[in-house]
C-alpha cells in the first residue's frame, strides 16, 4: 500500500516583510472546531488506513506487548481510603473495567456506598473523562463534570447522594474546578468561552436555571485564564487569574460568595503568587524577587503588605505551600530532588524534611482533604521502585507504607539499576539525566536506548516508575529522561533558560545529552529511540530537522509542530495565553524570526529523516489535529529516503488519546512495537 500524498494548494501570507508559503494550509477545516470537510476527513482516514496496513504485520507483536503491559496491572485495584468529614472515600477498578468507581462508607461504620460509576457513565461513548469532582461539605451532594468526546468542554451534573437521583441542574461548556459554598446551596465554576478559554467565575444556586447564574468575576485580558479553588480551611474561595508569567488572586468568603472580593495583590507582569490561609494570616508563595520562590505572610486586613517568612534559597526550588491547623508543609526540589518539609507555626523557618530511602526518587503530597490532620498522605516512587502510598505521622516523624503498587505478573527491583547523570551541554551547562537499565547492561554501544523529554512550560519530568517501560528494559534497552532546560527541574530559572529567546537551549540540550550517551557507551548513533508529546512533540520535530542521523525511531504524540502559524492565529484557543511562552510573532518581528527559525513544520527540508510515528486527535483543543497532519504531509513530500512515516489520528479523542486504562495501554503497545520494529530488536 502506497502512503497517502496530500495535495499541495497554493497558499501564502506575508508578515513583517516575509512571505510564507503553506501549501498544506487547506488541512485546517474552515468550519473548525467542527471538522466536516470531506477532503480533510478523507486525507486523515487515508493516513489511518495506511497506518493500519503498515502495522498489520506487527499486530502479533502489538498484542504481545499489550498482554505484557496488561499483566502488570492489578485489574481489581483500589486506592487507599481517605477520611473527609464523616466519610472514608476511595476509588476502585473492577476486573476488566476501563474506568473507576467511586465509593465511600461512614467513618462510624456502615455499608459501602457507590457514589459515582464511571463505567456506566462511559457506556456507549468512544471517549470518556471525568473532570471536576466535588462532594458538598455536608456530604449529601456530589457535583461532577464529564467530557465524552475529548474536546475538554465538560458538562456539570449534580447527584443527591441520599437518594442516588440526579438533580435537574445541568451546566454544559464548563472548564474549571467546582467549589461548594459553605452552606452547600450552590457552587462556583467557570465556563469555557468560544475560544476555549475560561475567562469567568460563576455562582450557581441549586434549582436555579444556569442562565441566571451570577458572574462573580470576568477577566478582560484574553491571555489570562481564571481558576476557582478553596483554601485548606475551606473558609475562603479563591479566584485566581493569570498566564504563564503573571498571576492575581481574590478571596471570597465561602459563607458569603456575593460579598466584595478581597484582592490580595494587583497583578504585576512577571510576578506569580498563590495563597493559603491559617486563621487571619495569608501564606503567600511567590517568585516576586527570586525565581527559586519564597514564602511571605500578610494579615488578612492588609493583604498587600507582605512580610518574608522563608527566604529564597539558591539550592531549594520552592514549588508549593499548604496550610494545616498545627503546621504547614513546604514542597520543592533541593538540587533537583523532591523534598517535603513540615514547618511548625511557632518555629516557621526550620522545617522537618521527610526522609526517603533512595538517593533519586519522585515524591509529593497526596490527597489530604482535612484541615485538622496529624498524619499526611504522601506519594513516592523511583525509576526502580513502584508507586508507594505512605502515611507520614507528623508527630512521630515516621513513614508507614499503606500501599505498594502491585504488579501481578511479578517484578524484581534487583534486576534493574538506576543512576542520575550530569551531562555538559554545548554551553557548559550541566544537564541532569535520570537513567534506568537492566542489571549487567554493557557500556559498549551495542544496546538500544530510549530517550524521553518534555522541556516546556516549567513542567518537570520526575524520575518515576513505569510498568510499560519494563517491556523495553526486558528487551535490553536503557531508558533515560533528559531533564532539559524549559522544564523547571532545577528551578524556575531552568525554565526561563528554555523559553522565548532561549528556546533553542531545549533542543540543543536534548541533542547534547544523546551524543554524550553515545560517547559514554550507553548506545550508538541510530540506535536511539526518542519520544515526546505536545510541546515535547515540538522537541521531536526540532531534533529530527537538526540531527536526523542520531535517531533510530521517533514517537511524536500530538506534536506542537506548526508553531509559527499557531502563534500567528489569535483566534485559536491557546494562542494569546501562549505568547509569554513563545513570543508574539504578530506584533514582534524578532519573535516572528525566532519562531520561524525553529518551528518544525517550517524547517522541514530535503534530507533523510528517521522513522516517524506521529499521532493526533481530531477533537484536540490544545494541539489541533492539522498540526501533525500538515507536518506528516510536508515530510512525505520533502524527505529524501524511504524510512517509515506513520500518522495516526484518533477520530473520537483529544489531546490525551484513548481514555480507558486498557485502550490507552494498546496505544502504548503500538508505539513500543514501532520502536522494536525500527531498531530491529527481537520482539
Amino acid at each position: 500500500m502506497q502512503p497517502p500524498i496530500a495535495q499541495q494548494r497554493p497558499h501564502s501570507f506575508t508578515r513583517h516583510g516575509v512571505t510564507i508559503e503553506d501549501p498544506w494550509a487547506w488541512l485546517k477545516d474552515p468550519n473548525y472546531p467542527e471538522v466536516t470537510d470531506p477532503e480533510v476527513l478523507g486525507y486523515l482516514e487515508a493516513e489511518n488506513a495506511y497506518f493500519e496496513a503498515q502495522m498489520a504485520p506487527h499486530r502479533p507483536l502489538v498484542d504481545r506487548l499489550y498482554e505484557e503491559m496488561k499483566a502488570r496491572i492489578k485489574e481489581d485495584d483500589a486506592s487507599v481510603p481517605q477520611k473527609d468529614g464523616d466519610w472514608l472515600y476511595w476509588t476502585a477498578f473492577e476486573t476488566g473495567g476501563e474506568y473507576r468507581k467511586w465509593w465511600r462508607r461512614p467513618v462510624a461504620g456502615g455499608p459501602d456506598e457507590l457514589i459515582l460509576d464511571e463505567v456506566a457513565l462511559a457506556e456507549g461513548h468512544e471517549y470518556f473523562r471525568l473532570g471536576a469532582f466535588a462532594v458538598s461539605n455536608d456530604g449529601m451532594k456530589l457535583a461532577y463534570a464529564t467530557d465524552d468526546n475529548g474536546s475538554e468542554r465538560f458538562t456539570i451534573r449534580v447527584k443527591d447522594l441520599a437518594t442516588g437521583d440526579l438533580l435537574p441542574d445541568t451546566i454544559p461548556g464548563m472548564l474549571s474546578d467546582i467549589v461548594w459554598t459553605a452552606d452547600d446551596t450552590g457552587f462556583l465554576y467557570g465556563l469555557a468561552n468560544k475560544e476555549w478559554r475560561t475567562d469567568n467565575a460563576r455562582l450557581h444556586r441549586l434549582g436555579i436555571d444556569p442562565a441566571e447564574d451570577v458572574e462573580l468575576y470576568r477577566e478582560a485580558d484574553e491571555g489570562y485564564r481564571v481558576a476557582v479553588s478553596e483554601t485548606s480551611d475551606r473558609r475562603w474561595i479563591v479566584i485566581a487569574t493569570g498566564d504563564h508569567v503573571t498571576s492575581e488572586v481574590r478571596l471570597l468568603p465561602a459563607s458569603d460568595p456575593l460579598a466584595a472580593p478581597i484582592l490580595v495583590a494587583a497583578r504585576q507582569e512577571g510576578r506569580e503568587y498563590d495563597v493559603d490561609t491559617h486563621g487571619d494570616t495569608l501564606f503567600i508563595h511567590t517568585n516576586d524577587i527570586d525565581p527559586m520562590w519564597r514564602l511571605c505572610v500578610a494579615d488578612l486586613a492588609a493583604p498587600g503588605d507582605w512580610r518574608e517568612l522563608i527566604a529564597p534559597d539558591p539550592h531549594f526550588y520552592m514549588t508549593g505551600v499548604e496550610c494545616y491547623r498545627d503546621f504547614f508543609v513546604v514542597e520543592g526540589r533541593l538540587d533537583g530532588l523532591d523534598q517535603i518539609a513540615v514547618h511548625r507555626y511557632d518555629t516557621p523557618t526550620s522545617g522537618e524534611p521527610i526522609a526517603f530511602p533512595e538517593a533519586s526518587y519522585a515524591a509529593g503530597l497526596g490527597d489530604n482533604p482535612e484541615y485538622d490532620m496529624t498524619v499526611l498522605r504522601v506519594g513516592y516512587e523511583s525509576m526502580v521502585t513502584p508507586s508507594t502510598v505512605y502515611d507520614y505521622d507528623t508527630a512521630a516523624r515516621t513513614l508507614v507504607a499503606r500501599k505498594v503498587q502491585e504488579i501481578p505478573s511479578g517484578y524484581e527491583a534487583t534486576r534493574y539499576r538506576t543512576e542520575r547523570l550530569h551531562i555538559a551541554a554545548r554551553d557548559g551547562t550541566q544537564v541532569p539525566v535520570s537513567i534506568v537499565y537492566p542489571e549487567g547492561f554493557p557500556r559498549d554501544g551495542s544496546r538500544p536506548l530510549f530517550l524521553y523529554a518534555y522541556g516546556a512550560y516549567g513542567h518537570a519530568i520526575p524520575p518515576g516508575f513505569s510498568t510499560g517501560r519494563l517491556s523495553l528494559l526486558d528487551r535490553g534497552f536503557a531508558y533515560a529522561i533528559a531533564h532539559i532546560r524549559g522544564g523547571d527541574d532545577l528551578g524556575q530559572q531552568w525554565y526561563h533558560d528554555g523559553k522565548l529567546a532561549k528556546r533553542t537551549n531545549t533542543f540543543t540540550d536534548f541533542v547534547d545529552v544523546a551524543r554524550a550517551l553515545v560517547t559514554d557507551g550507553w548506545t550508538s548513533e541510530g540506535r536511539i529511540a526518542i519520544a515526546g508529546r505536545s510541546a515535547g512533540g515540538e522537541l521531536m520535530g526540532a531534533v529530527v530537522n537538526s540531527d536526523p542521523e542520531l535517531w533510530g525511531a521517533v514517537i511524536a504524540d500530538v506534536p506542537f509542530v506548526d508553531v509559527l502559524n499557531t502563534m500567528l492565529d489569535e483566534t485559536l484557543p491557546l494562542t494569546p495565553g501562549e505568547w509569554p511562552e513563545w513570543g508574539n510573532p504578530i506584533t514582534d518581528p524578532a519573535a516572528f524570526q525566532l519562531i520561524r527559525s525553529y518551528s518544525p513544520y517550517d524547517n522541514v527540508r530535503a534530507q533523510d529523516y528517521p522513522p516517524l510515528f506521529i499521532s493526533g486527535g481530531l477533537n484536540d483543543p490544545r494541539v489541533t489535529y492539522w498540526e501533525p497532519a500538515k507536518w506528516a504531509a510536508k515530510l512525505r513530500a520533502t524527505k529524501t529516503n524511504n524510512n517509515v512515516l506513520l500518522l495516526k489520528t484518533n477520530m473520537g479523542a483529544g489531546h490525551g488519546g484513548k481514555s480507558g486504562r486498557f485502550e490507552s495501554l494498546r496505544e502504548a503497545a503500538e508505539e513500543h512495537a514501532f520502536v522494536l520494529w525500527q531498531l530491529g530488536v527481537e520482539g
